[in-house]
């Protein structure tokens, strides 16, 4: 059964969906974009924008019990292809090795106006009997 995954450490959903959804063993995170949860305001700058987005997805993960080393695949939707590189500078820092597989098409426009990157993530569950214990 499908378990909805919600924190006030990320922005709210802002329509049908949920921040992210546990299944089968994974989480499946919604777009996250560079939203500060507690002033509701956009991030200056794509590097702002990107690191804010990661500390979002890191709080739903966080929620769901996992972390960004848990992270399998990840989504970065841009509206600039220019931003690629600062982009990848702030998303280095975030994710250890090896870092997840990726996919990042260039976009139009996001929905929430001004968001210049939003971006998703699927992780896996550790399997709680792979765990070494003492």
């Amino acid at each position: 059964m499908p378990k909805k995954v919600s924190t006030t450490h990320a922005p709210a959903a802002l329509g049908p969906y949920s921040q992210a959804i546990e299944a089968g063993g994974m989480v499946f995170c919604s777009g996250q974009v560079g939203v500060d949860p507690a002033t509701k305001q956009l991030a200056d700058g794509i590097e702002g924008q990107t690191e804010q987005a990661l500390r979002n997805l890191s709080a739903v993960l966080e929620a769901a019990g996992l972390a960004m080393s848990d992270v399998v695949k990840t989504t970065l939707w841009l509206t600039h292809a220019g931003d690629f590189a600062a982009v990848n500078a702030v998303y280095a820092r975030h994710f250890p090795e090896p870092a997840p597989a990726r996919s990042t098409p260039i976009v139009a426009a996001l929905p929430l106006r001004g968001a210049r990157i939003s971006i998703e993530a699927i992780a896996i569950k550790p399997d709680p009997g792979s765990i070494p214990t003492d």
